[in-house]
């Protein structure tokens, strides 16, 4: 119950902000741009493929923008020690903030949603891809908003926990470019541990169970080692 309060509370948050208005103001120009001007009727097929393929670049840097904020600001204002002093634990604090920028991620989302319905009105667009492509690009943005969080929690500063952000998501996204360049035994490994190994696999339209079983396990990870991050302060 304290986790959807506090979820439902930092997602009204978000929206009382320009924050969260320009991040998606962004978000849905860049990538409308991106598809339509730059690849969508130079392919001359109804696809969203050039679209989703551009997303794990974006999300480098749109999932820590979205999450610079949600502990590092608190922290830096003193207003964390004032949340924590209600009957809250910490693991609700961190799911709660955490769900609310995948709220704000899915809203993001949903506005490219005109974009799948002009792509289906000029040719038969197959809706398989579709749905694994936003299937894809949500759990994969979770992960980047989870790496985000836990960079907010390293720092007091949401600039430096914007770069650190962007520095995790795009090692990430390294390891899933040059993979092969490991070799044939650490190669292979690092390629299923890579989140765009399994992103371009979901967006084929053929949803695995392991494809989203990984994501979930890197997310929960991640979220574990935020809480452990925070709670260290009872330490200090």
């Amino acid at each position: 119950m304290n986790t959807w309060t506090i979820a439902k509370r930092e997602f009204g948050a978000f929206f009382k902000s320009p924050i969260a208005y320009i991040v998606i103001a962004a978000f849905v120009l860049i990538t409308g741009y991106v598809f339509f001007f730059g690849s969508f009727f130079a392919r001359g097929n109804a696809s969203m493929e050039s679209f989703f393929g551009f997303m794990p670049l974006l999300l480098i840097f749109f999932s820590p923008a979205l999450a610079m904020r949600l502990l590092a600001e608190e922290k830096g204002s003193g207003t964390l020690e004032m949340l924590l002093t209600y009957p809250v634990r910490d693991v609700e604090v961190i799911i709660g903030k955490y769900l609310a920028a995948v709220g704000v991620l899915a809203v993001g989302l949903l506005v490219t949603v005109p974009f799948a319905v002009t792509v289906g009105k000029l040719g038969a667009l197959d809706i398989g891809p579709v749905v694994g492509g936003y299937l894809g690009t949500l759990l994969l943005g979770g992960t980047y908003l989870a790496l985000g969080l836990f960079a907010s929690t390293l720092t007091k500063n949401q600039i430096i926990a914007f770069i650190v952000g962007i520095f995790f998501c795009f090692a990430l996204w390294l390891m899933g470019m040059f993979f092969a360049l490991a070799g044939p035994i650490v190669g292979p490994i690092l390629q299923y541990a890579s989140p765009l190994y399994q992103f371009e696999k979901i967006t084929r339209g053929v949803v695995e169970l392991r494809n989203v079983v990984y994501y979930v396990s890197v997310i929960g990870l991640l979220i574990v080692l935020s809480v452990q991050v925070l709670e260290s302060r009872k330490w200090k």
